[in-house]
């Protein structure tokens, strides 16, 4: 079945005491690319994680978000007593000499370079691998499954689509023989009138040749064939498990070429008309395929 490249999943847990909460969106674009937002402290999953994403997903614009929350005891900063005790050393003796009312301040000393180092999470991105990858599947299973509801809707759409084209080629196909005999007949009737007027006669022969002439360069049953088979492909291709986005971009083309062809050689108003509305068709049909993973 199609899929949509639009798409959201979002999931959250605890693992080894930290709060995760994934977040998966996905927009319209013609390769995969993945964006991934991640604390600094798991950093070090980015590869995997993007492998866990390229793994379900084909084609879209991937935005993967992951907000963590530590426990107070993990979260707080710690105070490196000796580079606090160092700067200490070095200032009182400056506040007794320059000015007797001078205070030094701790929440100012707090600041000062290397007095507070955040708690060492070092080894959180490998405690709780395993558990974030998991909540990260189940935010995937999420936004697939939006991809393919929505999917289902573009199938319906695409498929009506095709009916449309199939119904006027079918009309095409009827028509087309009777273009033939119709030129047969108004240039029979126009030579005979031409003839008439100037006492001249033109044989059968010569008028059966000018006609199957016509015929061989308004013939367009190669070209609704083709048409025909490729709209049994495109049903085929809406019917399959596989990403199929790319190939019904190109199989539209391919059915404009074609259609453009008809258009061409097809010397008849109702051809024409016909080809009109297969090519609207086909252009709702790009616009719906771009959409399709």
């Amino acid at each position: 079945m199609l899929k949509s490249m639009t798409g959201f999943g979002a999931a959250s847990g605890r693992v080894e005491s930290v709060e995760y909460a994934v977040e998966i969106r996905s927009v319209n674009n013609r390769y995969l690319k993945i964006a991934l937002r991640l604390p600094e402290s798991i950093q070090s999953l980015e590869t995997r994680i993007e492998q866990a994403v390229r793994a379900r997903v084909v084609r879209g614009s991937v935005s993967l978000t992951v907000r963590m929350k530590l426990p107070e005891d993990q979260a707080a900063y710690r105070v490196n007593a000796a580079a606090l005790s160092s700067y200490l050393n070095q200032l009182r003796p400056m506040e007794m000499d320059a000015n007797p009312m001078f205070r030094l301040d701790l929440g100012s000393l707090l600041q000062l370079p290397g007095v507070c180092e955040p708690p060492p999470l070092e080894a959180l991105a490998e405690t709780t691998a395993d558990g974030l990858l998991k909540l990260i599947e189940k935010a995937l299973d999420g936004m697939i499954e939006m991809r393919r509801r929505e999917g289902e809707a573009l199938a319906d759409d695409l498929l009506a689509n095709v009916a449309k084209i199939e119904t006027e080629l079918s009309g095409i196909a009827a028509r087309a023989g009777e273009v033939v005999k119709l030129y047969h007949e108004k240039l029979a009737a126009r030579v005979e009138e031409l003839t008439r007027q100037a006492k001249l006669r033109l044989d059968e022969e010569t008028l059966a040749r000018e006609v199957a002439i016509f015929a061989e360069r308004s013939d367009i049953a190669e070209e609704v064939s083709r048409l025909g088979t490729h709209t049994a492909e495109f049903r085929t291709l809406c019917a399959g498990e596989e990403a199929t986005g790319r190939k019904l971009d190109f199989m539209s083309q391919e059915m404009l070429r074609e259609a453009n062809t008809i258009a061409s050689k097809g010397s008849d108003a109702d051809i024409a008309r016909a080809v009109v509305e297969i090519k609207t068709a086909i252009d709702r049909i790009k616009e719906q395929a771009a959409n399709v993973e």
